[in-house]
C-alpha cells in the first residue's frame, strides 16, 4: 500500500469518539443510473497504484464487459488526490485510493455514490467490510485490500523477537542504526502513537507534541526512513527491524516474520470509487463488480500478498500460501481490532508538520 498527504482544505477500528472524523452520506447522485446501459459505448478509465491490479486486466474487461479499460498510475496517494482536487474534470471514471482520502473526496463533493443495484459481487464482501469507520455502510467506496501495520524483522538476526513498538524506537544494540520507520505521515507518527497509547485520529496539540518528541529521540538509533524498500534492506541483512504493511513484509523469506505488537496498530483500507465527473458511471460500478469476482480480486491476495475483504476470493487462495504467510491469516475481526484511519479534515496538516520537522531535523 502507498499513502500520501490528505487535503488539509476541506479536509490505511475502534477510535475514541472524541478524535473521530465525521462521515457524512455521500452526496446526491447527480443522474438517475440505468441498470441496462449498454456497456459497449462506454469506456472507464482508472488510476491506480503500480502492481496493484494484473497487467492483462484491460484485456480481461474487455472481453467480460465489452468495453475498452485506460489504466494510468500513481504511485501515492497524494498524486492522484492532487489531480483529482485541481478543479477540472480529470478524465477518470475510477480511482483507488486509501479510505480516509475516499473519505476526503467526498466530503469535497467529488464522488458518486456507491449503487450497490449496479454491483451485485458486494455480496461477497466480508460483513466486517461494511463497518469501516471512513465510511460505514460502503456508501462511495468499495473496499479493495486491507490490513495492518506491525513490525517485520530477522528471525537470525535480533535475539529478542519484538513485541512493542518501543522496540521500534529504542532498539537493542543488535539492532542500533539497522532499524527503518515509514515516511508516509501518519504511518511515521504511528509507532511512537501507539507506545504512548494514543489514538491514531489524534487532534490533541500536546499529544502530537509529546509523539514528535518521541520521534526525534528515536531518530539517531534508526538506519532511516523507508516506505518502498524495507523488504530488500531485511533480506540485505542492511536493516534487521522495520514498520511495515503486513502485505509488504517479504514473510516468504524463511527467516523474516511480522508481528502486530501489543499496543495495538491501524487498519488501513485501499479503496475504489466513483468520480462523480465520470460520463461513464454504469461502466464504472461494472468494472467495481468485475473486480469483486473471486477470481480477479483473489490476484491481490495471491499476487501481492494483501488481503482482501473478499471472503470468497480468500476462500479459494492456495492454502500453502496462506501457510508460508501469516499475514494472509489474519481475519477480519482480528483487523477491525485496529483503528481504521480516517481524514481529519483542516487537523491533517498537525501530521504534515510533524512529519516534515521529523525529517527534517
Amino acid at each position: 500500500m502507498v499513502v500520501g498527504l490528505a487535503l488539509a482544505a476541506s479536509a490505511c477500528g475502534g477510535e475514541a469518539a472524541d478524535n473521530t472524523a465525521a462521515v457524512p452520506a455521500a452526496s446526491a447522485s447527480s443522474a438517475q443510473l440505468n441498470p441496462n446501459a449498454d456497456l459497449s459505448k462506454q469506456s472507464v478509465a482508472i488510476s491506480v497504484w503500480p502492481g496493484y491490479t494484473p497487467e492483462d486486466l484491460p484485456a480481461k474487461v474487455k472481453a467480460k464487459l465489452g468495453l475498452d479499460l485506460k489504466v494510468a498510475l500513481h504511485d501515492t496517494n497524494e498524486i492522484i488526490m492532487a489531480k483529482l482536487t485541481a478543479g477540472s474534470d480529470t478524465g477518470f471514471d475510477v480511482a483507488f485510493v486509501s479510505g480516509q482520502y475516499a473519505q476526503a473526496l467526498n466530503e469535497a463533493g467529488l464522488l458518486e455514490p456507491i449503487h450497490p443495484e449496479l454491483i451485485p459481487n458486494l455480496a461477497n464482501l466480508y460483513p466486517e467490510a461494511k463497518e469501516l469507520a471512513y465510511d460505514k455502510g460502503n456508501t462511495f467506496s468499495v473496499p479493495y485490500t486491507w490490513g495492518t501495520t506491525g513490525i517485520c524483522y530477522r528471525t537470525d538476526l535480533v535475539k529478542t523477537p519484538p513485541t512493542s513498538w518501543n522496540d521500534i524506537l529504542n532498539p537493542p544494540a543488535e539492532a542500533l542504526k539497522k532499524v527503518t520507520m515509514m515516511t508516509t505521515e501518519r504511518w511515521l507518527a504511528l509507532p511512537a502513537i501507539k507506545a504512548l497509547g494514543y489514538s491514531v485520529n489524534t487532534r490533541s496539540e500536546d499529544e502530537i507534541a509529546k509523539v514528535k518528541a518521541k520521534l526525534l529521540e528515536a531518530k539517531p538509533k534508526l538506519l532511516g526512513y523507508d516506505d518502498t524498500t524495507f523488504g530488500d534492506k531485511l533480506k540485505s541483512g542492511e536493516a534487521v527491524m522495520v514498520e511495515a504493511w503486513d502485505g509488504w513484509c517479504p514473510t516468504t523469506e524463511k527467516n523474516i516474520k511480522f508481528v502486530v505488537p501489543k499496543e495495538g496498530s491501524d487498519l488501513w483500507v485501499d479503496t475504489m470509487v466513483v468520480l462523480k465527473s465520470s460520463k461513464n458511471k454504469e461502466a464504472a460500478h461494472a468494472f467495481i463488480n468485475y473486480i469483486l469476482d473471486p477470481e480477479i480480486h483473489g490476484w491481490a491476495a495471491e499476487t501481492i500478498l494483501y488481503k482482501v475483504p473478499n471472503k470468497a476470493a480468500m476462500d479459494s487462495i492456495d492454502p500453502a500460501l496462506k501457510a508460508a504467510n501469516a499475514p494472509l491469516q489474519m481475519t477480519p475481526s482480528q483487523l477491525l481490532e485496529g483503528e481504521s484511519i480516517v481524514d481529519l479534515g483542516e487537523d491533517s496538516v498537525k501530521f504534515t508538520r510533524l512529519a516534515t520537522e521529523v525529517s527534517a531535523k
